[in-house]
C-alpha cells in the first residue's frame, strides 16, 4: 500500500479532520477549523467510499468513534493548558472545600428558624446565623429546629420534636445557672465522706 492508494487517502483524511477538530478545541477560530474538519472527514469517507461500500461503511463508523473520542480527549486536556488555566482558573484544593470546624459541631444543635424554610432559609442557632435546608418539609419562622447533618456549606435541619425544643430554651448561656441534674450526678451526697 502507497500513499497514493485510496485507503491511504482516507486514513490520511480522517487523521487530519481529527486533528483539526482538537485544534479547534485549543485554538478559537470562529468554527473555521471545524469547518475544515468536516469538509476532510466527509472527504475521507468520499473516497473510501470511492473504494468499495466495505471500506466506506468501515470509515464511517471508525469517524463515529473517532470524533467523539478526539473531542473528549482535547477537552480533558484543555484545563491543563496554558490558555485553560487562564480562563477557569485554579482549582480550589480539598482543604478549601473542607467546612469549618465550627459547622461541623452543629450536628445534633437545636436552634429557630428565622424565615420561611421551602426548603431553605436562615437558622439561628447559638446566637450565629446560618443558611439551612430543611428535609423536605416547610418549617415557620420561629419553628424550633435541630441540626441533622452538615455536608460542606450546607446545614440540613428539622423540626425539632417538644422535648427537644424544651432543653434547647431551658439551656442557658451561663453553666453555673444550670441544676446539677443536668450535669448527670444522681445525687448531692459528698463523695469524699
Amino acid at each position: 500500500m502507497n500513499l497514493l492508494d485510496p485507503i491511504g487517502w482516507a486514513i490520511v483524511l480522517l487523521v487530519v479532520g481529527c486533528g483539526l477538530l482538537v485544534l479547534e478545541v485549543f485554538v478559537p477560530s470562529g468554527g473555521l477549523l471545524s469547518f475544515l474538519a468536516f469538509v476532510a472527514l466527509v472527504a475521507s469517507m468520499v473516497v473510501a467510499f470511492n473504494r468499495n461500500v466495505t471500506t466506506g461503511l468501515s470509515f464511517t463508523a471508525i469517524a463515529v468513534l473517532a470524533v467523539p473520542l478526539a473531542i473528549g480527549l482535547a477537552f480533558k486536556l484543555w484545563p491543563k493548558t496554558p490558555m485553560g488555566k487562564a480562563i477557569l482558573g485554579e482549582l480550589p484544593s480539598e482543604e478549601e472545600t473542607r467546612p469549618d470546624e465550627p459547622r461541623r459541631t452543629l450536628v445534633g444543635r437545636v436552634g429557630v428558624a428565622q424565615s420561611l424554610m421551602l426548603p431553605s432559609g436562615a437558622v439561628l442557632i447559638d446566637g450565629k446565623l446560618f443558611d439551612a435546608v430543611s428535609q423536605g418539609i416547610a418549617i415557620d419562622p420561629g419553628h424550633p429546629v435541630v441540626v441533622v447533618e452538615v455536608k460542606g456549606n450546607r446545614v440540613m435541619v428539622r423540626p425539632a420534636g417538644a422535648a427537644e425544643a424544651q432543653a434547647a430554651a431551658f439551656e442557658p448561656d451561663d453553666v453555673l445557672s444550670r441544676p446539677i441534674e443536668d450535669f448527670g450526678f444522681d445525687s448531692l451526697e459528698d463523695p469524699l465522706a
